[in-house]
């Protein structure tokens, strides 16, 4: 069917849904409609009328870019663009087709917009005929090139349109920042600036060493109502003598003396905050054994890490002879528990 056609056809009607209705409304609509009147089914002549009718509509509003054009040339023919004429040589209003493009590629590029603009300019006097204007949605009536530079349009002097540069995004920054092992392991907001503005960011609990962390919209601006680029901070953890990170563990070295290896006892220590911990230290536990606290790692999301710790098994560093001798004694008794 021929675009400058379509303004005497409501296809909308002919299926039975709203102007505003889904794909999938009119997928069942025509669906529906054609299992009714299918020349198949119905063999009557009115019948054969109708299925052509639901056939022509079906295929215009299935279609995305025929469906935008019928729905712009239809509000066109009801009155969305308008033509302004007066003495002298003349003059065409293109206000009203902000309306019609909107309809056709998105709200962002009507006059006005935020989107690519598209200017009308008119030379010469006389008002655009009706096969013209359907020329400009891609239809083949009227005289002269449709959206490629400039045409033409009747005999009335020539329109041409300018689009606005296309959006650019703009490019991605890179920073860096470094942490404690305790605010990696619990978090921290950090202070930052771009460009002369301060902002501040949070650092999500648990962050490794090496790891980066993306700030949407932090980097450079973008160009012509394009986004922001990205901020990416590489993270730094300086090491601790005391704690590391494994996982959502917090691992810890534990002292203990050698009666508490060999009989088992309670070791009080402190945990990275600082808080008193008491760890369970199992009989016969040598250095490198791991005792567990459960929960008390880091904490990210539902499941907290557990608190580690590691047993070092500390000796005097000048023993005296009775205890020595009471070392001695220790292995005599002890047996050949070492494999060398």
């Amino acid at each position: 069917m021929a675009e400058n056609e379509w303004l005497s056809k409501d296809f909308y009607k002919v299926l039975g849904v709203s102007k505003d209705a889904s794909d999938d409304d009119i997928k069942k609509a025509y669906r529906k409609l054609a299992r009714k009147y299918h020349p198949d089914v119905n063999k009557t002549k009115e019948a054969e009328e109708k299925f052509k009718d639901i056939s022509e509509a079906y295929d215009v509003l299935s279609k995305k870019e025929d469906r935008q054009k019928y729905d712009a040339i239809r509000q066109f023919g009801m009155g969305g663009a308008r033509f302004a004429g007066g003495s002298g040589s003349g003059g065409f209003d293109a206000s009203g087709f902000s309306d019609i493009f909107g309809s056709m590629f998105g709200a962002g590029s009507g006059m006005g917009g935020n989107g690519s603009r598209i200017r009308f300019s008119t030379s010469g006097g006389g008002n655009p005929n009706l096969n013209d204007i359907f020329s400009m949605f891609g239809g083949a009536a009227g005289q002269g090139a449709g959206f490629g530079g400039q045409s033409p349009y009747g005999n009335a002097g020539g329109y041409s349109y300018e689009e606005a540069p296309r959006p650019e995004n703009g490019e991605d920054r890179n920073s860096k920042i470094s942490l404690t092992l305790r605010q990696a392991v619990k978090g921290a907001t950090v202070s930052l600036s771009v460009d002369g503005k301060k902002f501040k960011a949070h650092v999500p609990a648990g962050v490794k060493d090496g790891q980066k962390i993306k700030l949407a919209g932090k980097g450079k601006p973008g160009i012509n109502g394009g986004h922001a680029g990205d901020l990416y901070l590489h993270v730094t953890v300086k090491p601790d003598k005391t704690f590391s990170m494994r996982g959502s563990d917090i691992v810890m070295d534990l002292p203990v003396t050698i009666g508490e290896a060999v009989a088992g006892g309670k070791v009080e220590a402190k945990d990275i905050d600082g808080n008193p911990v008491t760890f369970k230290v199992p009989a016969g536990s040598s250095s490198g054994a791991e005792i567990k606290l459960s929960g008390l790692g880091v904490k990210r999301g539902n499941q907290p890490g557990d608190l580690i710790g590691r047993v070092q098994i500390m000796v005097p560093a000048k023993p005296g002879m009775l205890l020595k001798h009471a070392a001695k004694e220790f292995d005599e008794k002890a047996g050949d528990y070492l494999p060398r």
